[in-house]
Formats: structure tokens, C-alpha cells, sequence
């Protein structure tokens, strides 16, 4: 059994995947104690990013999310984990995220503590950006 407390990647090979979105302001929540201070406790609309190294989150997520929080509306908050590297963190993000399976990479909006607002990998690998942060813009507009 892997022992979660191990980053899987190395932390310099992920330092730039990580700062795509730190540098846009979202807030990286590294430990369960980070996510819970965040997520059992906030009200306002939170976007959560499950960051990671595959593809998709570089080709789609991550340019997806960097487009949608230009949208007029957006979520007051913005916090990302990192799948693969921070794994009690993400777990722990992941425990807010009741009725869906872990995916990497996974956006999820919450509002009032519960997800109203869901993309899977499913919904995010082999789909374009744009059309991507169009799901989220949407979602922002109803929940934000």
C-alpha cells in the first residue's frame, strides 16, 4: 500500500503545474486541515481544481479554468488541491465531493458547503478549452 504522505511526483517537475493556477489566484490547499478551514466553513460560491500531471488537465483544466475566471460572474473563492502530490489534501477535497467519484483532473463548485456544479475527467479530456470554461461561465451564472 502507498503511503499518501509521499508526493508521488517530484516536486520541482510539478512547481510549474501548481503555478498555472497559483499565479491566477487560486489558492492551493496543501493539507486536509487547509481544506477543511476552507470548504466546511465557506459559504460563498468556491471553486475547487483537482490539479494534476496528465494531459488533459494541462491541454483542458487548467487553460479551462484560467478562461473562466474572466467571466463577469465568478465564484468568491478559488482553491486548487494537487492529485498525485498532495494526496490527504486532495482525499479530503474529494470527501466534500458527495455522489462523484475521484477523477484527475475534476472542477468543482461549491456553494454552502455542497457541490452544485460538476466536470469530471469525463466531461474535461478530449473537449477544447473554450467550450470547457463555457460549462463553467454557465455554472458561474446560476451559482455565483
Amino acid at each position: 500500500m502507498r503511503n499518501l504522505n509521499v508526493p508521488m511526483y517530484d516536486p520541482e517537475l510539478v512547481r510549474p503545474m501548481r503555478e498555472e493556477l497559483t499565479r491566477l489566484g487560486f489558492a492551493e490547499l496543501r493539507t486536509p486541515a487547509e481544506v477543511d478551514n476552507v470548504l466546511a466553513r465557506e459559504k460563498a460560491p468556491t471553486l475547487v481544481v483537482v490539479n494534476s500531471v496528465c494531459g488533459c488537465a494541462a491541454r483542458n483544466a487548467r487553460p479551462a479554468a484560467a478562461l473562466a475566471i474572466q467571466h463577469a460572474r465568478r465564484p468568491a473563492h478559488l482553491v486548487t488541491v494537487f492529485a498525485g502530490q498532495d494526496a490527504d489534501a486532495t482525499a479530503r477535497a474529494r470527501g466534500y465531493f458527495t455522489g462523484y467519484a475521484p477523477s484527475s483532473p475534476q472542477i468543482a463548485l461549491l456553494k454552502d458547503g455542497q457541490v452544485v456544479f460538476m466536470l469530471e475527467r469525463r466531461n474535461i479530456e478530449g473537449r477544447n478549452a473554450r467550450d470547457i470554461a463555457a460549462d463553467l461561465s454557465a455554472a458561474f451564472d446560476r451559482f455565483c
